[in-house]
């Protein structure tokens, strides 16, 4: 029998875990199957996609729906069957049961939740070519899902289909939270791998040159000491692999917070759930986190600065008005991640949120993802306007272009949800949604609004320290910099430094390393604002030279005048 197994992924650096362990089920529970597994992207064209899943007409084809790829995979079965009327089209994951309901009984086969909880005679029905319209169970009704958690790679797969991919990986299944809006919340239960079982999953992972280690726990530090114990672990490993884990602010120890202290830069990023900081938001969709709490863990862990950090807050959640969400992004932003991930409420299927959406005048997008228009506390006035605002937070601070003006936003305690909805005004009649959102446009549009205040001088240094630290050469023209003062500055510096200074330059390469370095003088002020020792005059050196970790910022030196 000759089976096709096909995830239509966001990217091509996504991989699917889901494929995995279904061709491990079909080849254990049928006989004489011959499973090829397809790792497509959305931006893959329709036609082509056609053509690669048809060819050979197999015997059966599976699908792995999720809300960004639902509308592409009903599309895809309505062709398959049209062109191929004899060929099995089954369809599983979260959106399964919706594309079923979609295209009908006598289109696909629907399989709910995991592979390894579907029935017996499902195997059986297959290979007789007589599939039901639906089948599954939920997999902590299994008596023994210990057993059956397991990783589901194999030696050959790491070559194959998980080269130059991001590979997922479960150490728990389940979540100990009910979020009202998230698909974990419809089935109860948490089930966990012993430490000896994760450590022997993770070497076969990790012999294979792994560079991003994603852990799909859906709340990895439920249990803080095991979390704890795997982050020793997979620091045992060496290399640059990344691994990104989601955590939940409320349940890091003060012994987590000593080890995490010691992890390299560019080794953990953390996605962690706030979602809102508004009591009766997070009341209404069962999220108790205590923001005084969460304010407290993503601020300490900003100051190791050796963790990418990534603060999660929703738009369109209940109880939420415009004044609460916008003073849930100020607490968001005073914490100081690097990264605020800021999304559209989605109304999917089957959550206690989608049962409640009458309850609470939702309207919202009836195909998928989903998105929310409006709700009994934004209109869809103010709900677009704060979209926008969102969107103006995204294109200005989720990248690594003004890093030190944040931070001295923070430190000020600017009213930052104003001064985005000040900059927004501006953006959008300067057309930033329209056009390249590039790092000089974007300077451009600060330099507007921040010039008349009292400390653009010290905001200007800021902007030029930000811009040098990219691996620019040269100031842009919106911070008017005299390219003159520049060379005079690299000429007065080869005359002053030492022949030789070690850690920097020899004197055989001093010549080198004054044509490779932008120098650049600062005043004491901004010297210290930037948390080095105020010395003046004195000057910053941008080396040719990278710092490790996420933001790949160039080196810098202080050096004295």
């Amino acid at each position: 029998m000759q089976i096709k197994l096909v995830a239509i992924n966001g990217r091509y650096t996504h991989s699917s875990l889901a494929l995995f362990h279904v061709r491990n089920e079909l080849e254990t529970r049928c006989e004489d199957v011959s499973i090829e597994i397809v790792q497509l992207t959305i931006r893959d064209p329709a036609y082509e996609v056609l053509l690669r899943l048809s060819k050979g007409s197999p015997d059966a084809i599976f699908f792995s729906a999720a809300v960004w790829n639902s509308d592409q995979v009903e599309g895809l079965i309505i062709d398959l069957h049209s062109l191929l009327p004899l060929c099995l089209l089954v369809v599983g994951g979260p959106q399964a049961e919706v594309v079923g309901r979609n295209l009908g009984k006598t289109v696909c086969t629907v399989v709910r939740g995991a592979i390894e909880a579907v029935e017996a005679h499902f195997y059986a029905d297959l290979q007789s070519g007589n599939l039901q319209f639906q089948y599954g169970r939920s997999f902590f009704h299994l008596k023994e899902k210990q057993e059956r958690f397991v990783s589901p790679y194999r030696e050959e797969d790491f070559d194959r289909h998980l080269k130059n991919r991001n590979i997922y990986y479960e150490s728990s299944r389940g979540c100990p939270f009910s979020c009202s809006y998230c698909l974990s919340s419809v089935e109860n239960g948490v089930v966990h791998k012993d430490l000896l079982q994760i450590r022997h999953e993770l070497d076969q992972i990790m012999a294979h040159d792994t560079k991003v280690l994603r852990f799909v726990d859906r709340t990895f530090n439920d249990v803080p000491g095991r979390a704890l114990a795997i982050w020793k672990l997979v620091l045992e490993y060496d290399g640059d692999t990344l691994f990104h884990f989601e955590i939940a602010p409320d349940r890091i120890s003060e012994e987590m917070f000593d080890f995490l202290a010691t992890v390299p830069p560019g080794r953990f990023q953390f996605e962690i759930g706030i979602q809102s900081t508004h009591e009766a938001t997070l009341a209404a969709i069962n999220r108790r986190i205590d923001p005084a709490v969460a304010h407290e863990t993503v601020a300490r862990l900003a100051a190791l600065n050796n963790i990418h950090l990534h603060a999660d807050l929703i738009l369109g959640l209940p109880f939420e008005t415009e004044e609460s969400y916008l003073k849930s992004f100020a607490d968001i932003f005073a914490m100081g991640p690097h990264y605020i991930q800021m999304g559209l409420l989605k109304l999917l299927p089957d959550t206690a949120i989608s049962l409640d959406a009458e309850k609470f005048d939702y309207r919202f997008c009836r195909r998928p993802p989903y998105t929310v228009l409006a709700n009994q506390w934004l209109d869809p006035e103010s709900l677009q306007k704060l979209y926008w605002f969102s969107e103006c937070v995204e294109k200005f601070c989720n990248n690594r272009y003004f890093p030190s003006l944040w931070k001295y936003l923070r430190r000020v305690e600017e009213d930052i949800a104003s001064f985005f909805q000040v900059l927004l005004e501006v953006a959008d009649k300067k057309r930033l949604f329209q056009l390249a959102a590039t790092q000089e446009f974007l300077c451009t549009l600060l330099v507007q609004v921040l010039e008349s205040r009292h400390d653009w001088k010290l905001i200007r240094e800021l902007l030029i320290y930000d811009w040098l630290c990219c691996g620019k050469r040269n100031p842009p023209n919106c911070l008017s910099e005299d390219s003159g003062d520049a060379r005079e500055l690299k000429d007065r510096l080869y005359q002053q430094l030492a022949t030789d200074i070690p850690n920097l330059y020899s004197k055989k390469d001093r010549n080198r390393f004054f044509r490779q370095t932008v120098f650049h003088q600062f005043t004491a002020e901004c010297i210290t604002e930037l948390g080095s020792k105020a010395v003046e005059p004195a000057c910053f050196a941008f080396l040719q030279e990278r710092k490790p970790g996420f933001m790949q910022l160039q080196k810098v030196v202080l050096l004295p005048l």
